[in-house]
């Protein structure tokens, strides 16, 4: 599975929240109105060419869904973040968080009450 540039994972986002949509349907459900139909239909082709979307066609339209789920996407590059960064150590990760404040402690009792129903 290939990275995506972020404009890619932009418009997968929108497919994937869509599940099924056409260019100007993704076009208009973009945050950044100002993509050119043309540009947002290059993006969707070199995602189809990437193999993270389909198609079906309509006469020269094209409907596009998505082949790759995103929990699927997210784990994979979650794990490669997560081996970068963090030596592959999710400890690590949930530190660097708690350090940055950008997760409380409740959030990590809650974290902690989910690994130990678990057990």
């Amino acid at each position: 599975m290939e990275k995506l540039t972020n404009k890619e994972e932009e418009v997968m986002h929108v497919i994937w929240k869509l599940e099924k949509a056409f260019v100007k349907e993704v076009q208009a459900d973009l945050e950044e109105e100002n993509l050119h139909y043309n540009t947002v239909s290059t993006i969707v082709r070199n995602l189809e060419e990437k193999g993270y979307v389909g198609h079906k066609a309509f006469g020269k339209t094209h409907q596009y869904y998505p082949l790759i789920n995103r929990d699927a996407y997210g784990k994979k590059f979650w794990n490669e973040a997560t081996r970068r960064f963090f030596d592959s150590s999710y400890k690590n990760m949930v530190s660097f968080f708690a350090k940055e404040e950008k997760i409380t402690a409740d959030e990590l009792r809650e974290i902690l009450e989910i690994i130990e129903k678990k057990n």
